[in-house]
């Protein structure tokens, strides 16, 4: 898994509620096991016209979208079926991190253990930014991991993370690279057994 310490970014907004996983990845593209070209994927049938061509009003079609890492997103995001596929597509296509109201559980820990940040905001901080990115599609956002902040032109916020999930993106471990951590401690238990 990548490794998560900070990231400033331009910012894709798509303020949508109820995204959920088969709009993120349909179905028809799970049968893939492996991450490369998932990004081509993402939002496919927001995306593209019966014909494959990209439809030129979707926001991630827009020349300004190209090279943003953080997709700012609608409430309840990436709820539904559980598939990790989703948060495959969403880093296959450059994000790494989300911002929304609210997550679906089995999403959110999908976007943890493959080095997607799913950062919580309050409705008030949400429609700030959501202005901030109308009025100034340039703008970045700063995230700190460490610090847990989102900083933006006017103010920054904390967001909520548990220990273990902050300490896997900020060591790029996912659960096996952890316990790996302790192989030492490990076989000296063994050992004394």
């Amino acid at each position: 898994m990548a490794q998560f310490t900070s990231l400033t970014s331009r910012v894709v907004a798509l303020p949508v509620n109820d995204i959920d996983t088969d709009q993120i990845i349909p179905a028809r593209f799970l049968k893939a096991t492996d991450k490369a070209g998932m990004g081509d994927n993402l939002f496919a049938d927001w995306r593209y016209q019966g014909d494959g061509s990209p439809k030129p009003d979707f926001v991630l079609n827009q020349p300004q979208a190209a090279g943003c890492r953080i997709l700012l997103a609608g409430d309840n995001f990436g709820c539904g079926s559980s598939r990790e596929h989703a948060p495959w597509a969403l880093t296959g296509f450059g994000f790494r991190a989300v911002i929304s109201t609210s997550f679906a559980d089995i999403f959110r820990s999908n976007a943890l253990k493959n080095g997607l940040l799913p950062i919580v905001v309050d409705v008030p901080t949400h429609q700030a930014l959501l202005a901030l990115v109308r009025e100034q599609p340039e703008v970045e956002l700063a995230l700190d991991l460490a610090s847990q902040t989102l900083s933006f032109a006017v103010g920054s916020v904390t967001f909520p993370i548990d220990p273990f999930n902050k300490t896997c993106l900020l060591n790029g471990v996912d659960e096996l690279g952890y316990i790996l951590g302790f192989e030492k401690e490990i076989a000296a238990f063994e050992a004394r057994s």
